[in-house]
């Protein structure tokens, strides 16, 4: 296609998520602006990608390229592009600054899209969940909330943040209520993680790429409500009527350090301050000093995350592999989780250290995260990666395996160790509780 003069040229920064929906919604058919490129960041293997003609629409018969975030520069020279619009999460103030540097020194404007340009509507009422950094705790409160939704009768459809990582076109739109749907869809561990546990609640999940049909799909359920589960602490893509903003108290400071971090605690109705039982009382004091501070009009409660071991006793005085949640330790920079703490307090002689047995791609997964303490991340973000991680962990000389990931590793990679497993859910402490501020809710909306 010919450039027009008066067009004007954009490159969308992603990780093929909020990238695609920000298309989707202001780009898609919008003729005065040429789309030239994605780039990618954080998910392996997305920038060998095209975002296909038939999601991307008439304007685009080709498609449109995925390219690595690393040629930002070298593709706005080339393309003479007027604008960046960055979209995607999980990134520090310091390095999205970072990035509009790179942008702005290579002449182009640098944009962010905000909330009332990229949500989509629906009359039907919308509670979201989401957070301040990948790993605080939302997909356990997610399945606290559908726990007491179904408790009461209130039929709910949950739709998921995008975890775009396989065919894009056939993940256009995804409908998950059975373990088959997600065998199907030929899942990654990554959404294993998110939607076996609803599954087993008998929840149905959306998910996928086009969000305005997935939203349409959604509501020919006839649902009373929808539950946005949100994902890599970005805001929603449905406009939400009660939005609820997990904090961790493991990063204190983090809040208000990260994007769009940030913003979720700056519009949230309600702070939720995870974590309290495990970690420093003054590491909570902090949180709940920022949460006042930053959103003193937000309803603040405290939660518990309580974990089960199904087999605890073949932890005490043995060699233990921790496996944790992927995301939670690599851009969620978190060092260890819940699994580790675990292995701790149920005795373990050693936890053993995977890294140098690491095969394949979670050697660069090492090296590119080298805060990660002495535990495997389960990445597992295609066969390539689910086979390093079976591989690392049937290397790695353990007497046995812990694994706590949401999802049950087990059944998806062999492993050839004893192995137990680790499940955590939220609990609630002193009032108000969530079950409190839902049942309010719920009887505004004239559901209870």
């Amino acid at each position: 296609m010919s450039r027009d003069k008066k067009q004007k040229r954009v490159i969308i920064m992603g990780a093929g998520g909020r990238d695609f929906h920000n298309f989707n919604m202001v780009f898609r058919h919008n003729s005065d602006i040429r789309v030239t490129a994605f780039t990618a960041a954080q998910i392996p293997g997305i920038e060998k990608k095209i975002y296909p003609a038939a999601l991307a629409g008439t304007l685009y018969p080709q498609g449109i390229p995925i390219v690595s975030q690393e040629r930002l520069s070298e593709l706005i020279k080339k393309h003479s592009v007027d604008q960046v619009v960055f979209s995607y999460s999980d990134i520090s103030h310091e390095m999205l600054g970072h990035h509009a540097s790179v942008a702005l020194a290579a002449g182009a404007d640098f944009v962010l899209l905000g909330p009332d340009g990229t949500m989509l509507d629906t009359d039907i009422p919308v509670i979201s969940v989401c957070a301040v950094r990948t790993g605080c705790g939302k997909s356990q409160l997610t399945r606290h909330i559908c726990d007491l939704l179904k408790k009461w009768s209130i039929t709910t459809v949950v739709i998921r943040h995008p975890m775009a990582y396989g065919d894009l076109y056939r993940q256009r739109v995804q409908r998950f209520a059975t373990i088959d749907d997600i065998n199907g869809h030929e899942c990654t561990i990554e959404e294993r993680e998110e939607y076996e546990p609803l599954i087993a609640r008998n929840a149905v999940v959306f998910a996928g790429v086009d969000y305005g049909e997935i939203l349409k799909q959604a509501e020919a359920e006839n649902p009373q409500i929808i539950l946005w589960d949100g994902g890599n602490n970005d805001f929603p893509f449905i406009r939400p009527d009660l939005e609820i903003v997990l904090l961790d108290p493991f990063r204190p400071g983090h809040g208000v350090l990260y994007h769009p971090g940030e913003t979720n605690l700056r519009r949230a109705h309600v702070l939720v301050v995870n974590k309290v039982n495990s970690a420093p009382s003054h590491y909570v004091e902090r949180v709940l000093e920022i949460a006042f501070q930053t959103n003193p009009e937000a309803q603040i409660v405290k939660t518990a995350s309580v974990y089960q071991v199904d087999r605890p006793e073949a932890i005490r005085n043995r060699r233990v592999l921790v496996v944790e949640d992927g995301p939670t330790l690599t851009h969620g920079e978190m060092s260890h989780g819940i699994g580790y703490l675990a292995a701790q307090e149920l005795g373990a002689r050693e936890i053993v250290n995977p890294k140098p047995f690491a095969q394949g791609s979670l050697r660069k997964t090492f090296a590119l995260y080298p805060h990660i303490a002495e535990l495997l991340p389960a990445m597992g973000y295609g066969a390539e990666q689910m086979a390093d991680l079976e591989a690392t962990i049937n290397q790695t000389p353990a007497d046995v395996v812990l694994v706590a990931t949401p999802v049950d590793l087990a059944s998806i990679v062999k492993i050839k160790k004893e192995s137990v497993r680790l499940v955590y859910e939220i609990q609630p402490m002193d009032k108000p509780r969530v079950e409190d501020i839902l049942a309010e809710f719920l009887r505004k909306q004239e559901l209870l």
